[in-house]
């Protein structure tokens, strides 16, 4: 059932959610462009218009879906297409490549701290300033969540790629034959409550750290 209260918290993620997945996926493609593969740009995927990344179903429902049932939210995005082909040395680029996305989402819960902080220091019971600090928070958490989901070793997230191309080649050949299976194992974790117990501990960590750093706890 849709109140108002799911609206309004739906407006204070919608932001900070599409800025996440955007700019992870975008970082992606920004890393494998200099290193020389512009397969990212030649499509049009270089860009932070959200229209060229989102997916109906990993950008929009799957997170309203989980927000409605009180759950964690995570979502995805169209993955940037990259030929690691064109790179001079193929597997530790591709590795850097992966953890570009991670690293992103880390600089941007830092700057949706600022915003935080921002909207704190001026706040004066201005409703609209309220919410800037809610949006701010909601980076943080977003972010920090986003960013920590993606760096587990299960294939294709970003922890997966950067594992398969540091394993010796003849182990990262079968450990890549887990990718098929990756959303699965995925959705099992959730359902199991074993993804909360991984994540939280380490999510929380690091939000608490952001938030310590700016005084905003």
């Amino acid at each position: 059932m849709i109140t108002q209260e799911l609206i309004t918290k739906i407006a204070i993620i919608l932001i900070p959610l599409i800025f996440a997945i955007t700019v992870h996926e975008v970082a992606h493609g920004w890393v494998a462009s200099k290193f020389g593969d512009q397969t990212a740009k030649m499509l049009g995927r270089l860009t932070l218009n959200p229209v060229k990344h989102i997916d109906i179903l990993g950008t929009i429902i799957v997170p309203i879906i989980l927000l409605a049932l009180g759950g964690f939210i995570f979502g995805w995005a169209k993955p940037v297409p990259i030929s690691p082909r064109n790179f001079k040395n193929p597997r530790p680029m591709m590795a850097i490549v992966a953890v570009a996305g991670p690293v992103s989402n880390l600089i941007m819960a830092i700057l949706w701290a600022i915003v935080a902080k921002i909207g704190l220091m001026i706040q004066a019971d201005n409703t609209h300033l309220a919410a800037l600090t809610a949006i701010g928070f909601a980076g943080i958490t977003i972010n920090a969540f986003i960013g920590v989901l993606n760096l587990l070793p299960i294939p294709p997230l970003d922890g997966g790629r950067i594992v398969s191309n540091i394993l010796p080649p003849k182990l990262a050949y079968y450990y890549d034959k887990l990718e098929p299976f990756g959303f699965y194992i995925l959705i099992i974790l959730i359902i199991t409550g074993i993804l909360s117990h991984i994540l939280l501990p380490i999510t929380l960590t690091l939000i608490h750290s952001i938030a310590a750093l700016f005084g905003i706890l």
